[in-house]
């Protein structure tokens, strides 16, 4: 094997275990589907900003600004964590704070303006959900032998498009346009509620994991001492960045690809908005429909990653993805919109799983934490520019359609170095030292 593919352990987790593991993306779906991207995003332009071109420029802002914090905050987190030694105490802050800032959107009022207020929460939502990925993306290469990394990988992201679209339909039939509860529309209690919805589902769906599946044991050093440690590890790292410059292109070409997705699905239910009228219920259908698609996409190509490899797979999903989103961009009627957006939610849950099951095969076991501290490094370091590029070409030119546009660059170019990228079965992705 490889000097960087993950050694297998001796000791796997049960079946048990690993479904846990894997229902943990069921429940943090919520908050991307709910919050990121279908209603809060729409809620936030519509009815609190109640301009669709500002509202659009403002959204952009706020999820650039808190991707620049996860880009910074990422590595040195993940480096502390190594020397900790055990996970779940970081996942558990780390999804508190996503569940508490959920809830706290039930404060933002339609046609407050109070954009600092919004900005705040949506912020540390993001910041909350984004870190406790790093742990558990961390510990997929220690439950599971590495012949099995994909299929994990891809099971546990296609849970994750399930409870997406269970956590839309609550939010559509429940809520939106149901009247389970005696809410106040005048005051959009009906759209807040959802809100609170997300922070109780990824409250109580993240319970298993916390409950059924082993962590490292602790290296019993105090946080002072860890974090001494793990930024002297960082720094010795990137003084050998040679030495891993297969990882290091990996990492660069995810840093491009994703962001073009993650820009497509930070601005999807606002693009859907303000291009082609679609109100919240019609917006809500679509989110529930892509989830669909890629919840297939992704449990269809669990066993094609194990097959043909992480890079392989990352390849055929990038270009999937780039022809998809030019064709929606391209479409005129509401109907091409929603044929093209199906088709692109096919290739978005394979190229998310496969791109972790990569980094778990090649990762060095004693830097996994770093490593994967790193890769959302590489998913939010230019994720600032991808909203921030859409907000200013949008502002500048009067067209959601032309902002959107900028996102083919990033696939494009994400695709191009991915074929530098050795297959994680062959490659030298470490150089040993002389």
């Amino acid at each position: 094997m490889p000097d960087g593919i993950a050694t297998q352990n001796s000791a796997r987790a049960g079946r048990g275990a690993l479904w846990s593991w894997a229902f943990y993306d069921w429940a943090n779906s919520a908050f991307y589907t709910i919050v990121l991207t279908f209603v809060f995003a729409q809620y936030f332009s519509q009815s609190v900003v109640q301009d669709s071109v500002a509202g659009t420029e403002a959204w952009g802002n706020i999820v650039g600004v808190a991707g620049l914090f996860v880009a910074v905050l990422a590595p040195i987190l993940g480096a502390i964590a190594d020397r900790t030694g055990s996970r779940k105490p970081w996942l558990m802050a780390f999804t508190l704070l996503c569940v508490v800032a959920s809830a706290m959107l039930w404060f933002v009022m339609p046609g407050s303006g109070d954009l600092a207020f919004a900005a705040t929460w949506v912020g540390l939502g993001i910041l909350g959900a984004e870190f406790a990925f790093i742990f558990y993306n961390a510990m997929l290469a220690d439950l599971v032998s590495s012949d099995r990394v994909g299929r994990w990988s891809g099971w546990g992201w296609g849970l994750g498009y399930v409870g997406g679209v269970l956590a839309l339909l609550i939010a559509l039939v429940g809520f939106i346009d149901g009247a389970w509860f005696n809410l106040d529309r005048a005051q959009a209690e009906h759209v807040r509620a959802t809100f609170v919805l997300v922070a109780v589902w990824y409250l109580i769906f993240a319970l298993p994991l916390f409950l059924f599946t082993p962590d490292r044991p602790s290296t019993g050093l105090s946080l002072a001492a860890a974090t001494r440690a793990g930024l002297g590890q960082l720094r010795q790292s990137m003084a050998q960045i040679r030495e891993y410059r297969g990882i290091v292109r990996f990492l660069i070409a995810r840093m491009l690809y994703t962001d073009g997705l993650a820009t497509v699905f930070t601005f999807g239910g606002v693009y859907a908005a303000g291009t082609f009228a679609m109100d919240q219920s019609q917006v809500l259908q679509f989110g529930i429909a892509l989830n669909v698609t890629a919840g297939l996409g992704a449990l269809g190509f669990a066993w094609v990653d194990d097959r043909l490899g992480g890079r392989n797979t990352i390849l055929l999903s990038v270009f999937g993805l780039a022809v998809s989103a030019a064709a929606i961009l391209l479409v005129e009627s509401v109907q091409g919109f929603w044929a093209f957006g199906m088709l692109l939610g096919i290739f978005v849950g394979p190229v998310q799983a496969s791109s972790r099951s990569y980094l778990a095969r090649v990762a060095p076991e004693h830097l996994r934490n770093q490593m994967f501290g790193l890769f959302a490094f590489s998913g939010k370091a230019t994720a600032f520019a991808g909203p921030l590029l859409v907000a200013w070409v949008t502002a500048a030119t009067g067209s959601q359609r032309w902002g959107m546009s900028t996102i083919l660059l990033f696939f494009f170019v994400g695709f191009m170095l991915m074929l530098t990228v050795p297959r994680a079965e062959t490659g030298s992705l470490r150089t040993p030292r002389s």
